[in-house]
């Protein structure tokens, strides 16, 4: 494989039309492209710019998200965690008293290796060989994370499985009003190398969706407020000025922020007034789902046997299992997503550049310029990851998990599933 670090890797699931594909950029673990075709056209349901490298000018487009996801208080922290001790000292970059996204140089920085899965630390042996079996496509990429690195405690082994699954039976478009184009399956894992250390951990996927980008000759297609959006969350994360946890968790019920019925996104939208502060007009907050009973665990026992990979790729996306849907009439596609994260940042692109160069799918030329970028209101970010600084604030923790991870052999364990629908389009794009 290519040791460049912006060498797109393509995932494909072996089949004629309909069809999906994800494209994978090493650095960052970066999903450039996702791509579903059917009825004779391509779509592609993420937002960014045309070429790879692009990326470097804009941070957090489609990237993985590490050490921690959100924000954090800058400062100096104590932690303790089954009797294994240790610091944090979070690195301002988006304000004095903010560190955003893991620090200056996060796991968004930098390039993944490829990994064999022969040689695989995170993945048990009957988990490979799922893997192997039951994923139409898959890679495995890895990424140690240095003592001290970002202000972060301990040395951090991360293995990350990416994947597309087939749909479990077979149909069409032609015998079925809806068509199950497949799944994108993400497992996360990481361990802690240095015994008696311990570190805060949460990792996401910041992808921005748009469902209607595709569709670039009709209007308003860039913006995402048509977009109908459904979320299992019945509280909101109450953030300060800065968007920084206050340790309160608030009622969705008669706000904007309830989206427990479906309604499009743009039907109830805060103005910058209402919004947190200074950070624009649109969505941009994190939300918490009702706890529900899991056979997945955050974290595994040291040299568990468990088949995790066998549960997500079986796992029915259905009730409870659906924490967020996204879908558009106009464009015909829909996404569930299911994970045993406790919430999602739901964040709606509300400083999106009008100049960033926007995909020649999506109605851009793919070079930078004023006009060309996709602008506000213009993607779905849904990050599914635990509350912001979940140790510091254990009230918002509804699932027990506080993010510590200590180097007693615990296994780092949290997935994401999209499941990918497509019907015969039936609406127009509306502001």
């Amino acid at each position: 494989m290519s040791t460049d670090p912006f060498q797109p890797v393509l995932l494909t699931l072996p089949s004629l039309t309909p069809s999906l594909a994800l494209e994978l950029i090493p650095n960052g673990l970066l999903m450039h492209r996702l791509f579903v075709q059917a009825d004779g056209k391509t779509h592609d349901l993420l937002i960014g710019p045309e070429d790879h490298r692009d990326h470097l000018k804009k941070k957090y487009v489609n990237t993985i998200i590490g050490r921690y996801a959100n924000r954090l208080p800058v400062g100096e922290f104590s932690l303790e965690r089954d009797g294994a001790k240790g610091t944090v000292k979070p690195i301002s970059n988006e304000s004095p008293t903010v560190s955003l996204h893991g620090g200056t140089n996060g796991f968004d920085y930098v390039p993944w290796t490829p990994l064999k899965s022969s040689e695989s630390k995170l993945f048990s042996s009957e988990e490979i060989a799922t893997i192997s079996s039951d994923l139409g496509a898959s890679t495995l990429w890895t990424y140690t994370s240095k003592d001290g690195e970002n202000g972060f405690d301990g040395t951090l082994h991360t293995e990350v499985l990416v994947g597309l699954l087939s749909p479990s039976k077979p149909s069409s478009i032609a015998k079925d009003p809806e068509y199950l184009m497949g799944s994108v399956v993400i497992v996360y894992r990481a361990k802690m190398l240095d015994e008696g250390k311990v570190t805060p951990l949460n990792l996401t996927q910041h992808w921005g969706f748009n469902l209607t980008a595709s569709l670039k000759d009709a209007a308003n297609s860039v913006s995402v407020k048509s977009h109908q959006l459904t979320m299992k969350a019945d509280k909101t994360l109450e953030l300060d000025t800065v968007g920084l946890s206050t340790g309160k968790l608030l009622d969705v019920a008669g706000t904007y922020h309830d989206f427990r019925t479906t309604r499009t996104i743009g039907s109830q939208w805060p103005t910058q007034e209402n919004g947190p502060g200074g950070y624009g007009a649109g969505f941009n907050w994190y939300y918490s789902f009702p706890p529900v009973a899991s056979t997945i665990d955050h974290r595994l026992p040291a040299g568990t046997k468990k088949n995790v990979v066998k549960e997500v790729v079986e796992k029915k996306l259905e009730g409870d299992e659906a924490k967020v849907e996204l879908g558009s009439e106009a464009s015909g596609v829909k996404i569930v997503f299911g994970s045993n994260q406790s919430g999602v940042q739901f964040y709606t692109n509300n400083y999106g550049s009008t100049t960033f160069p926007r995909k020649k799918i999506h109605g851009g030329s793919g070079v930078e310029g004023e006009g060309e970028g996709y602008g506000t209101a213009s993607a779905a970010f849904l990050e599914f990851h635990s509350p912001l600084a979940a140790w510091l604030h254990p009230e918002t923790v509804r699932d027990g998990f506080d993010t510590l991870i200590a180097g007693n052999g615990e296994v780092y364990n949290n997935w994401v599933k999209a499941d990918i629908y497509y019907k015969t389009p039936s609406g127009d794009v509306q502001a």
